[in-house]
């Protein structure tokens, strides 16, 4: 027994989505970011009030409230995160100085816009920017930058970590209110 010979017809024109030639960091959706988290900012008498800070009766409750203060308050701890960021600048003069000069020869390498070569090689400005980014690496590390990133990120968990585990959410938060802990997004 044959089988029948079937014939689908594929023919025609499809189109590729277009893509993306972006790629990198992208200091717009970095800014898009921020401005979408200044909107979503709770308010800071109610993120500082101290009548709401207790202690928890068990650990079940404790990771139940440090979980639902994160999803809570995640734009409040983003700003106490730039916060330390920005204190830790101001008070270190020669990261700032050396970030100032970065951004300064940045700024100055896209004005001119001009390839340079480099070993035989055509640098645009991207690539210019990227190798003044390198070349202030070990000036970072003379100023003692990677202490500071440390300290930010250590000061910053655990300042954190208190609020979320001694602010009672409950407080403040009804059955009315908790609909931001259902959405998904």
């Amino acid at each position: 027994m044959e089988t029948p010979e079937v014939h689908i017809d594929v023919s025609g024109d499809m189109e590729t989505p277009p893509q993306d030639t972006k790629s990198g960091f992208n200091l717009a959706s970095l800014w898009e970011l921020l401005r979408i988290s200044r909107q979503n900012i709770r308010p800071w008498s109610e993120f500082l009030q101290t009548s709401n800070f207790k202690t928890v009766a068990n650990v079940s409750r404790l990771t139940n409230r440090i979980i639902r203060n994160l999803a809570y308050f995640q734009s409040n701890y983003l700003f106490v995160f730039l916060g330390l960021i920005v204190y830790c600048l101001l008070t270190s003069p020669l990261i700032l100085i050396v970030l100032g000069a970065v951004f300064y020869a940045c700024y100055k390498i896209k004005q001119n816009s001009t390839p340079v070569a480099f070993f035989s090689k055509q640098l645009n400005t991207s690539q210019q920017c990227v190798a003044v980014g390198v070349a202030s690496v070990p000036l970072l590390y003379l100023a003692g930058a990677g202490a500071v990133m440390f300290w930010v990120l250590g000061a910053s968990f655990f300042v954190i970590s208190l609020h979320a585990a001694f602010y009672n959410i409950d407080a403040i938060v009804t059955e009315d209110t908790e609909t931001f802990l259902s959405e998904t997004v």
